[in-house]
Order: structure tokens, then sequence, then C-alpha cells
């Protein structure tokens, strides 16, 4: 680590961390922290994969934050994508600070509130690119950034120490469908000073630049003067800017528009009070009225992208929706590119609309999807204006952190200046040098409805044996005054093998647990605990050795005081 020029005396260091967005894609949540002071950088959420059944997100975990809520002074927005902001109902529970962030962020911050019961307890400021908040010992500038929704900005944390620029998730549009990137305040933070860089990640292995949306915007269009019958438009609910592309385009055609999915709604509500999205009067019909059109003069813009089980277009490919079903002659467009571990769920949706007939356009095949990270060059061209003295890649998988440190040391950075993190590693800087520091608590808080407890991993464990193995039930009777066996074993299975057919495994199975607990009665006093854990070892050896299999084992043992003794009793 950098340590020379290490000055004598006592000094001040900035330290920086993440909760949430290092070896990952969502649940981003970063911090700032000098002396007494804590800045927090985003809030976000991360969508379970299938090894997760019965969880709706995962968030961070803040106790670090909660046990120094006095020195954290505010949580700052870059956007309002929900991997930045979806996790605010259930932190701002444990904590009460401050919220800052632009105004379609605060918008769509203030509707996920209302919804959760906490909009009249929550402080909540709008800010934009010349916004300045002064804290005692820190302050917060932004930087106007291009990205998949609007209002996205680039922070500057200004320091004792020096300046720590986080960059959003950010692209550089040369041809953007809103403003025009501000050139010369890149190049003033530049010239100022940069400690540290906390920048994007997410296509550091992608060659070039990323498209420009204009270019998408242009693709819609041509797509939809091609198409004959119903267009079914599948998108992020907050990608703003492709809704207001997706009404031009309907405009164009003179196609009418039904909206399906309640963040889709609540997505064309705010976007169109703040002036993003401008459909013409009369355009936007409800949704059951489509029937009443040709199909040529509808779209249906939807939720269900990345396929979501419960939103609009998964349960319109399974033919479970209220209002709408596929038949041939409709175009399906899935304008978006699937998150990490939601290819699967996608390909699912795909293969059901084909089946139905229609037809399916998908992702950047077709230019009818850009992503709003930056490519290598986009990077390049953001370390070339910020000249960091230390380097922390972030918002991405290990490989793509790996990948983007690999790309500032190509660009003249020294290695030994640039820290590929892990959640919860602390990152100590200052003017004269910087090291990795305490580990602090980080992880995931599993969320289904409301929040769980970290120690509710255990449960989530059960799920997956149940899901991968099914489950064995061992019903016992048992009087513990005598340590005896009064009846059973009796083995139910779910899940794990078809009784009918296999009696041969049962009887067996059955044979091993009277054998165990012949040995079990034995012993001079009843231990509930022992029992449990030596029928559980018993049958786990067995169902492994014999099937390779691993039920979840359940040992159900009824205690039985004998007639005799109750009357004794009394």
């Amino acid at each position: 680590m950098p340590e020379n020029n290490m000055p004598n005396k006592r000094t001040s260091y900035v330290k920086i961390f993440a909760l949430g967005g290092l070896d990952e894609i969502g649940k981003n949540m970063y911090a700032v922290q000098f002396g007494h002071e804590i800045i927090v950088i985003d809030s976000g959420v991360k969508f379970p994969g299938p090894d997760m059944p019965g969880v709706d997100y995962i968030i961070p975990n803040i106790r670090y934050l909660v046990e120094h809520q006095e020195m954290v002074k505010a949580i700052i927005l870059t956007h309002g994508h929900e991997d930045h902001i979806g996790g605010l109902p259930f932190v701002l529970q444990q904590l009460n600070v401050p919220i800052y962030g632009a105004s379609l962020t605060i918008g769509f911050v203030r509707a996920k509130l209302e919804e959760h019961g906490l909009l009249n307890q929550t402080q909540l400021h709008i800010v934009n690119e010349d916004s300045t908040i002064s804290f005692n010992k820190m302050t917060v500038q932004f930087f106007r950034t291009h990205h998949s929704i609007p209002d996205s900005l680039g922070i500057v944390v200004q320091t004792p120490q020096g300046n720590i620029v986080h960059t959003g998730d950010f692209k550089f549009d040369f041809t953007p469908v809103d403003k025009q990137t501000d050139w010369s305040r890149l190049a003033e933070i530049g010239r100022q000073g940069v400690l540290a860089l906390l920048a994007d990640s997410t296509n550091s292995e992608k060659p070039g630049f990323t498209p420009s949306e204009r270019t998408v915007g242009n693709s819609i269009r041509d797509t939809f003067r091609n198409c004959g019958g119903r267009i079914l438009f599948a998108t992020f609910a907050s990608n703003v800017h492709r809704l207001q592309q997706v009404v031009e385009a309907a405009e164009e055609t003179g196609r009418k528009i039904a909206i399906i999915g309640r963040s889709m709604e609540r997505a064309f509500r705010i976007g169109q009070e703040l002036g993003y999205i401008r459909p013409a009067k009369e355009m936007i019909i409800d949704m059951d009225k489509i029937d009443q059109y040709p199909d040529n003069s509808i779209v249906i813009v939807c939720t269900g992208s990345q396929g979501e089980p419960n939103a609009a277009l998964t349960r319109i490919a399974n033919g479970s929706h209220k209002y709408v079903s596929v038949y041939p002659g409709d175009t399906v467009i899935f304008s978006s590119s699937p998150i990490p571990g939601n290819t699967q769920n996608v390909n699912r949706s795909i293969d059901r609309l084909l089946r139905s007939g229609a037809e399916v356009i998908s992702g950047s095949i077709f230019d009818i999807h850009a992503s709003g990270h930056g490519c290598r060059e986009d990077l390049k061209l953001m370390h070339a204006f910020m000249k960091p003295t230390y380097f922390m890649p972030i918002h991405g998988e290990h490989r793509m952190l790996v990948q983007h440190a690999q790309l500032a040391e190509g660009m003249g950075l020294e290695r030994k200046n640039i820290f590929v993190m892990d959640n919860g590693q602390t990152l100590t800087v200052s003017k004269h040098m910087a090291k990795v520091g305490k580990t602090i608590t980080a992880g995931n808080i599993l969320v289904k409805g409301k929040m769980m407890n970290e120690w509710e991993s255990t449960v989530m464990e059960e799920r997956k044996r149940l899901s991968g193995g099914g489950v064995m039930i061992v019903n016992l009777v048992v009087d513990s005054s005598r340590n005896k066996l009064l009846a059973g074993p009796d083995l139910v299975t779910r899940g794990f093998i078809y009784v009918r057919e296999a009696g041969d495994t049962i009887s067996h199975a059955t044979k091993l647990i009277k054998r165990t607990i012949a040995k079990l009665e034995k012993r001079e006093k009843f231990d509930r605990k022992l029992w449990d854990d030596q029928i559980v070892n018993t049958l786990s050896a067995y169902t492994e050795g014999s099937m390779g299999r691993s039920p979840l084992i359940l040992p159900v043992i009824m205690d039985v005081v004998p007639k005799e003794k109750r009357s004794a009793s009394v």
C-alpha cells in the first residue's frame, strides 16, 4: 500500500466503504466517512435468484450505520432505479435521515415511501447539478450524467483531505435525447483534484462506446411502422426516456397506448407530472377498452421485461392475465437486456409467447435497447477527465471490477493505487496515503413483505433442501419417563420419492431408525435433542449413500405419559 510521505503528526483520514454493490449487480450502497460525519450514497435492492425461494428483495445489512446513526448526515441518491433506491423503505425504518435526489428520483421515492406509510416522517430534498449541500466537515456537489433514466447525477464529496467522486451509473451519450454532457464541469472537477474515484464497472468487459439512446428511438419507430397487429412493449418502468420514445412512435403510427402494471402506471404518472412523458390528448386509454380499437392501433406498455413472476407480461405469457391474451399477429418487444440471473426467466417468457403465435423482438439484437452503462471507451474518458490519485471500481461483479482496475492501470494509474474491494472492506485515504482498513459488518438482509432477520439464513437453507430433496417426516410416540418407544416410527415423504414405488426404501429406512432408537433406549434418561440428532444423522447417511439425495428430515416426537402415571400424579 502507498504509505510514502507519511506526515509526522496524526492525520484525519477519509474512510470509504460499500455495504452493497461490490461483487454483485444490485443493492448499491456506498459511504464516505470523515471524522464524525457519514455521507451515504444510494440505498438499493437486489432481486433474488432461484436459490432464494420465497424472498422478495435483498437489501444491504446496515448495522454499522445504525450503530453510528448520529454520524449519518444524509442519503444522497444518484438516480431512481430500484437497485439504487429500492431499499429506502426498509432502511428508513431504522435510520431517520434526510434524503437528497433529483426531481424524478425524489418523485419515485415519494411514491414508494407513501406506499409504505413513511412519507410524512421523511425529509425529502430535491437537488440538481448546480446544488451544494454543506455539512460540518464535508460538502456535496453534483454533476450531470447520462444513464437509462433522466435526472441521473454523479456526486462529488469534498473533504478536508480531498474530493471523493462517485460517478453513479453513467455512459457518455454524444447524441442524447435530453441535455448534453457538461464537458466543462467534468474538466473542472478533474482540475480541482480527485483524491479517490468510485466508478461504475458494469460494462467494463465490453469494448467501444455504449450506443446512444437516440438510436433506440429510431429503431422503435421503424419497428412500430412494420407491425401490422398489436404491440406489447415491455421495459423497465423507470426508463422514462424509453417510455417517451414509445409515446412518440405511437403518435407517428396512429396508435393508442394502454398501460399495465402498477409500477408502469406510476412511472407514466410521475413522468407526465415532471414533463418527461408527453402523450397527446386522449392517447392513453384504459386497459379494458383495448378491444374497442383495431389491433393495428394499439400499443400495450407493460412491466415484465425481466421475466419477473408476478409482472404483467409474465402473466400474459402464462395466459393468466385478466384483460390480455397473446395470439398470432401480436408483436412483443423486450426493450431491455436480462439482468444477470434473470436470463432463464426471460427465455421462459419468450418461449411461451412464441408458442402463442406472437413475434418476439428482444434487446440489443434489433437495436431496441441500449445499455445505460458505459463500455470501456466511456470508462477511459471518465478516467481521463477525473485523473484520480486512488481508484476503487464499484457497481459490478468481481470480474467486472477487475477488468475496470486493469483498464485504469493501462491508463497510467499505478497498481498500488487501485483497490478492488469487497462489501464491508474499508478504504482509508488521505493526501499522503491509502490502505485497506478494518472490515465492518456487511451482507444480505432478506425481505419478504417485511424485513427478515439476518439469522433467518437458516430458513433459506431449509427451503433449498426442500426444493432440491423434498422432506421426510419421522413420526414417533415415546414415554420419556421410561425412555421408551411406544409407537412408530412411521415415515411420511413429500417431494423425495414416490412412496408406492419405494416400499423397499421406506422399509429399510424404518429398520435403520429402529436400530438407532434401540441404542438410545439403553440410556438412563430421555434426551429429545439426542433422539432428533441421531435420527437425522441415520437417515441422512442412508439417503445420501444409497440415493445421492439429501431431503430435509423432520423427526416429530410425541411424548405420552402412561395412564397409571397420570393417575398417580393426580
